[in-house]
């Protein structure tokens, strides 16, 4: 027999009230509330306002299309972009002689990085590993306390994502 306690009940109506707030800061039209995990008449005009907004019945209490209707407006506005995977896998290694979009992909993350660090070597975008990028990649390796190999493993490659992090 599973027991919905009074906290986990707060912690629902708090989310609910965060999507609301960001909401509201979206959209005038929906009021203004502060998440503190009680449903009070706040919530439920909060709810009531979203709910005209949205074409749903006007109740004030949330049903299920209600949530999911909150939940997917809320995305929306707040959506964080997809992160892109392009390195194709722990072992792989790419280095001088290789060419195609990864190659592409390394140039620009060294070129943009080494508009933040002086001491990073500017790289030629052409998509070809070649002695410059070689060259570039190492001075990367050395900044980032790496063994100088030239080569772009999956440490180097996570070493240059996290550097766009900073």
């Amino acid at each position: 027999l599973y027991m919905y306690t009074e906290e986990q009940k707060r912690s629902h109506i708090r989310e609910l009230q965060g999507y609301l707030y960001q909401l509201a800061r979206s959209d005038a039209r929906i009021p203004l509330i502060i998440p503190d995990g009680i449903y009070g008449a706040e919530t439920a005009a909060a709810v009531r306002q979203f709910q005209e907004l949205y074409g749903l019945p006007v109740t004030g209490e949330v049903d299920r299309p209600t949530w999911d209707s909150i939940v997917r407006e809320y995305q929306r506005i707040v959506a964080l972009p997809l992160e892109l995977s392009v390195f194709p896998s722990v072992r792989y290694v790419l280095r001088e002689g290789d060419e195609g979009a990864l190659v592409y992909f390394v140039q620009v993350m060294l070129d943009l990085l080494g508009g933040r660090f002086a001491d990073l070597l500017p790289v030629e975008i052409n998509g070809r590993f070649d002695k410059k990028t070689t060259d570039a990649v190492k001075a990367f390796q050395r900044r980032a306390q790496q063994e100088e190999t030239g080569a772009i493993g999956a440490e180097t490659w996570n070493a240059l994502v996290r550097g766009f992090r900073l």
